[in-house]
């Protein structure tokens, strides 16, 4: 039985501003208890980012930035891997595991439809397990 990237994802996407502050963006997190925001695109054929945690702390730490002087554009990885709702879920994980990386956005035509992490893929595995 194949399991598809849009049975799995998460549809309810936290988004962000690129020029938000680093401090606006972990405030995002905190609220809504995430480890990653979607960073906005600026126009309509521009890429999606993504900013995670880790992102912000090495630059904090590594670079002494001052989350609020540092924008969500200067840490975020743009642009990021995406695939469709439509890929069965094992080639993502090997996408994921080939690249290491935890996160990959959904799109359709270029438009933001969901987030997939390795987390709800093992998780999925999980349960069927069990």
């Amino acid at each position: 039985m194949s399991m598809l990237v849009k049975d799995i994802m998460v549809r309810d996407v936290v988004k962000v501003s690129a020029f938000a502050t680093l401090r606006e963006a972990l405030a995002l997190m905190k609220r809504h208890s995430l480890k990653s925001l979607v960073v906005e695109q600026q126009t309509p054929h521009d890429a999606w980012g993504l900013i995670t945690y880790t992102n912000i702390l090495k630059t904090i730490v590594a670079e002494s930035g001052d989350i609020d002087l540092v924008n969500v554009y200067d840490v975020c990885a743009k642009p990021v891997i995406s695939v469709g709702e439509n890929l069965d879920v094992k080639h993502v994980a090997a996408l994921m595991t080939s690249n290491q990386i935890k996160r990959v956005l959904v799109l359709r035509d270029n438009q933001l439809v969901g987030l997939l992490t390795m987390d709800d893929i093992i998780g999925t595995v999980l349960d069927i397990l069990d």
